[in-house]
C-alpha cells in the first residue's frame, strides 16, 4: 500500500465508522475512485483497533459503570442502574456476534455488490428520517430494558449487510422506542464496543495465518490516524445529533447512494 492510501483510508475509517453514514460505501467508492486495490485483512485489524481505543477512551467513564455493573450482575445484584445497562449490553451483543459468526462468511460473497450498498444506503437513510421526526424522545439510557436492549441488538446485527451502518441503524432503532437522540447514540456507541473488540479479535486470528509480509509502521500510523479521527466524529456526532438530528445524515446517505450509482454504473 502506498501512505497516500494507508492515510486516506484510515481518515475515512475514522470519520465513517461512528458516523452513521455507512463505512462500507465509503470504502467502496473510495478505492473506486482512485483505483486503489483491496487494503488487505492486517490493515482492516488496525483501523478497527483504533477505532476501538477512541469510542473506549470517549465513553472512558460510562464502561467503567459498565464494568461495575458486570461485577454486580456477578454477585446476584441487578437492581441497580449500572447492573441492568450492562446485562442489557450483553444481551444486545448476542444477535450480531451471532449472525456474525452464522452469516459473515455468506455475507461478504453474496451481499458486497454497489447496488446492495445503495439500496441499504438509501433504505436506511429514509428509515432514520423518519424516526428523527416522528420519535417521542422521552426516555433516557438508564430507562433501557431486556425488550430495548434485545431490539437494538438486533438492529446492529442488520449492520453486517454492507450500506447499513452499525451507528445509524442503532440509533434509528433507540429513537424509535422512543430515547431521546443523544441517549439513543450513548447506548449505540456502548453496545459497539464488545462487538468491534470480538470483530477485531476474529480478523486477527485471520491475521495470524496469513502468509504475506506484514509493513507495521504503516499499521501502526493507520491505527493511529482512525483513533484520532473516530473520538472527533464521536465527540462531532454526540455535539450535532442532540442539537440538529439525524435528517442532514439522512440526506447525506441519499446523496451517496447516488454517487454510487453514477461512479460504478455510469463510469465503471
Amino acid at each position: 500500500m502506498s501512505w497516500l492510501q494507508v492515510v486516506v483510508l484510515a481518515i475515512v475509517q475514522g470519520l465513517t465508522e461512528f458516523l452513521p453514514i455507512s463505512s462500507s460505501g465509503h470504502l467502496v467508492l473510495v478505492p473506486k475512485l482512485f483505483g486503489w486495490a483491496d487494503q488487505g485483512l492486517a490493515y482492516d485489524v488496525a483501523v478497527h483497533f483504533g477505532s476501538l481505543g477512541a469510542v473506549v477512551l470517549f465513553f472512558r467513564s460510562d464502561i467503567a459503570s459498565l464494568f461495575r455493573g458486570s461485577l454486580q450482575v456477578l454477585h446476584a445484584r441487578v437492581e441497580t442502574i449500572e447492573a441492568r445497562l450492562a446485562l442489557g449490553i450483553a444481551l444486545g451483543t448476542i444477535p450480531a456476534a451471532v449472525a456474525g459468526l452464522l452469516l459473515a462468511g455468506w455475507i461478504e460473497e453474496h451481499l458486497r455488490s454497489p447496488m446492495v450498498i445503495v439500496v441499504t444506503l438509501a433504505g436506511y437513510a429514509i428509515l432514520m428520517a423518519v424516526a428523527d421526526r416522528y420519535g417521542r424522545r422521552t426516555r433516557e439510557i438508564a430507562s433501557i430494558g431486556i425488550r430495548d436492549a434485545f431490539l437494538i441488538g438486533c438492529a446492529q446485527a442488520l449492520a453486517l449487510v454492507p450500506g447499513t451502518s452499525r451507528s445509524g441503524v442503532t440509533i434509528t432503532t433507540g429513537l424509535a422506542l422512543g430515547l431521546e437522540r443523544q441517549d439513543a447514540a450513548r447506548f449505540s456507541f456502548l453496545l459497539v464496543v464488545p462487538v468491534i473488540l470480538l470483530a477485531s479479535i476474529y480478523e486477527f486470528t485471520g491475521l495470524l495465518e496469513a502468509t504475506e509480509p506484514v509493513d507495521w509502521l504503516q499499521l501502526g500510523v493507520a491505527a493511529l490516524i482512525s483513533a484520532v479521527v473516530s473520538y472527533l466524529s464521536i465527540d462531532f456526532l454526540m455535539r450535532f445529533v442532540t442539537r440538529i438530528g439525524l435528517v442532514p445524515f439522512a440526506a447525506y446517505r441519499l446523496l451517496l447512494a447516488g454517487v454510487i450509482i453514477v461512479i460504478h454504473y455510469g463510469l465503471g
